[in-house]
């Protein structure tokens, strides 16, 4: 997997202060994304033991809240082991660090295990989900940790134990 970008320090993408990484590699392509350069797989530089092992000194510090995972495409098969494998380090390292992704697929088609053979396992380990693509005709800048007002911000841990999408209220005014 690539990457392109690791943020130290990101208040757009989450609440509270976070650590970001952006990786590579997106098939949605949806117009109007903030972020066109990550479609491309090959673009940024190669994810490996350095970049987690970055990313969790900067989670390791007090006034860190958590990680933000965005693309590109966190669930893109392509990209789903290695992301798997950093978010059980972050889980084990820094248990107390909340982990957010945010998606173009839905919730239903990742608990489904609908989108590459690791979506149920990285699904499980999170615990919010921002799922839906960007949709350029539902664009909103007022909206609070998402771009467009079809897209969902989800408590997975209720979710997955509801056996539903449980949407967290506290952000989807």
């Amino acid at each position: 997997m690539n990457y392109a970008d690791i943020k130290k320090v990101d208040v757009a993408n989450g609440p509270g202060v976070r650590v970001s990484l952006f990786v590579s590699g997106c098939t949605h392509r949806c117009e109007g994304c903030f972020n066109p350069e990550t479609w491309d797989f090959e673009f940024g530089e190669p994810f490996g033991e350095e970049q987690v092992q970055t990313i969790l000194n900067y989670l390791d510090r007090s006034h860190i809240r958590g990680l933000s995972l965005l693309g590109g495409e966190p669930f893109e098969p392509a990209n789903q082991e290695t992301v798997l494998a950093l978010v059980r380090r972050v889980r084990a390292e820094l248990p107390e660090k909340d982990i957010w992704c945010y998606t173009g697929y839905s919730f239903e088609q990742l608990a489904a295990r609908q989108v590459g053979n690791h979506s149920g396992a990285l699904l499980a380990e999170l615990d919010v989900l921002v799922d839906g693509p960007f949709v350029e005709e539902k664009k909103d800048l007022g909206l609070r940790f998402r771009g467009s007002s079809n897209q969902r911000i989800l408590d997975v841990p209720a979710s997955l134990a509801a056996g539903e999408a449980r949407l967290l209220e506290v952000y989807m005014a």
